[in-house]
């Protein structure tokens, strides 16, 4: 496939996804308990996490092609 086709894929479903992630978190954020000892913990690891999974979605649209 070629590297301006990936990278197109790649933002067409990064974007979305990002949108999804952060509303969900944010949604589940609202049903923890008002306790800033849980709350600072969750939301610190919700707005890391996002990161990860987009690792391997910025990997493979920046490899390069496969000869065949």
């Amino acid at each position: 496939m070629q590297p301006r086709v990936k990278k197109l894929i790649g933002f067409a479903l990064f974007l979305p996804a990002l949108a999804l992630y952060f509303f969900a978190a944010a949604a589940l954020g609202e049903r923890i308990p008002y306790n800033q000892l849980l709350l600072v913990p969750y939301y610190i690891i919700a707005g890391v996490a996002w990161a990860f999974p987009t690792k391997y979605l910025l990997r493979w649209m920046n490899s390069p092609p496969k000869d065949r």
